[in-house]
C-alpha cells in the first residue's frame, strides 16, 4: 500500500471533501495545510447529516487511534493525506533508526512540528519574533532565556507503506498483553486518574443491565467512583473500566442534558480510541453518532476533539506506566 494522493475537488460543495490532499507547493504549503485543516471542523460544524457526520468522525478516530499521541490537527492531516497510515516517521529516521528507505516516487506527509527555542519570558517569542513584537522585557538578555515552544513548522513524513528494507522491530505494548494484565494495568492507573475502582461480583450488581457505572464523587479527596460488573471474561471487563474511566473523566461532573449529551460523544470516542484501536479490546461504536454535535461553532468543535484527544492520552498514559 502506498498514499496515492490526488487534489481536492474543490467543486464538492455539500459535504466535506474526502479526496486525499497534497501539500506540494512550499511558498504556500503552510497556508495550505492551516487552511485545510480549517475548512474540515467548519464543514464538520455545518453538515446536516447525521450519518455522513458520524462517519467522518469514525474515520478521523480510526486514524487518532493509531496515532494517539498527535494533536487532533495531526491526525487530520494524516486522514486527509494517507487515512491508512500506520506509523509515520521522517526520511533520514526511517533510514538511520530503522534500516529502511523511501520508495522511488513517493509523496511525503506533511504535519506540524513544535519548533523550540529560547523565547521571551513575557511574550513567549523567539528573540527574532520578540524583536520585532511591541514587548518591552528586558530584564534578562535573550542568551538567558529558557527554552520552550515558540511555534510550529511543517515537516514531511513517510509511512512505513511508503518505505522498503529491514521489517519493523515487534512493539512490546499494552496492546499486545493478555486480557488479566491489562485489566491489572487498569485498575492501578486508577489512583493516578483519581478514580477508585469496584469490581462487583455479578449476584451483588444493583445497575440493571448497565455494565458499568460511575456513582459518586468522595467528599474526602475528590476521586470519583466507578464500579463494574465482574465477568469471568477479563478483557471484557476491561473494556467496560476503559469506557467508564472516559465517562467519568468528561461528563461526570456537567450540569444540563444538552452538554452532558455532547460530553457523552466524547466519552464514547474517547473510549473507542482507547479500548478498540490501542488496546485491542471490543468497543462499541453503537454511540459514536455525530447528530449531538450538530449546529455548534467550529470553535467548539475543535474544544471537543482536543478533549478527546487529552483524555484518551491520559488514560494511555496512566495504564502504560503501569505495564
Amino acid at each position: 500500500m502506498s498514499c496515492e494522493r490526488t487534489q481536492t475537488d474543490s467543486t464538492e460543495t455539500d459535504h466535506l471533501q474526502t479526496r486525499r490532499t497534497e501539500f506540494d507547493d512550499s511558498d504556500t504549503r503552510r497556508d495550505e495545510m492551516h487552511d485545510s485543516l480549517e475548512a474540515w471542523v467548519e464543514q464538520f460544524a455545518e453538515l446536516s447529516d447525521e450519518a455522513r457526520a458520524s462517519a467522518e468522525l469514525q474515520e478521523w478516530l480510526d486514524v487518532q487511534s493509531r496515532f494517539h499521541d498527535y494533536s487532533y490537527r495531526n491526525t487530520l492531516l494524516i486522514k486527509h493525506q494517507c487515512p491508512e497510515a500506520t506509523k509515520v516517521a521522517g526520511y533520514n529516521t526511517w533510514q538511520n533508526e530503522f534500516d529502511r528507505h523511501v520508495s522511488k516516487g513517493e509523496s511525503a506527509i506533511w504535519i506540524w512540528a513544535p519548533i523550540i527555542a529560547k523565547r521571551c519570558p513575557r511574550c513567549g517569542n523567539s528573540q527574532s519574533y520578540h524583536t520585532n513584537s511591541d514587548c518591552a522585557y528586558e530584564e534578562t538578555p535573550p542568551e538567558e532565556w529558557e527554552k520552550g515552544l515558540v511555534g510550529f513548522k511543517p515537516v514531511p513524513v513517510f509511512d512505513v507503506s511508503q518505505t522498503e528494507g529491514e521489517p519493523l522491530p515487534e512493539l512490546d505494548t499494552a496492546a499486545h498483553g493478555a486480557g488479566d494484565e491489562l485489566l491489572d494495568a487498569l485498575l492501578e492507573a486508577g489512583l493516578e486518574l483519581g478514580v477508585r475502582v469496584n469490581i462487583v461480583p455479578p449476584e451483588e450488581w444493583s445497575h440493571g443491565s448497565a455494565a458499568g457505572v460511575c456513582t459518586e464523587r468522595s467528599t474526602y479527596d475528590c476521586s470519583l467512583l466507578v464500579e463494574v460488573r465482574d465477568d469471568d471474561n477479563a478483557a471484557q471487563v476491561a473494556s467496560v473500566l476503559a469506557h467508564e474511566y472516559a465517562h467519568s473523566l468528561l461528563h461526570f461532573d456537567i450540569d444540563g442534558a444538552d452538554e452532558r449529551e455532547k460530553r457523552e460523544v466524547e466519552a464514547e470516542s474517547t473510549a473507542y480510541v482507547v479500548s478498540s484501536q490501542y488496546f485491542g479490546l471490543d468497543a462499541s461504536r453503537s454511540a459514536l453518532y455525530a447528530a449531538a454535535w450538530d449546529g455548534e461553532p467550529a470553535e467548539t468543535i475543535q474544544e471537543r476533539l482536543e478533549r478527546i484527544v487529552a483524555t484518551g492520552r491520559e488514560i494511555i498514559g496512566a495504564v502504560e506506566t503501569e505495564v
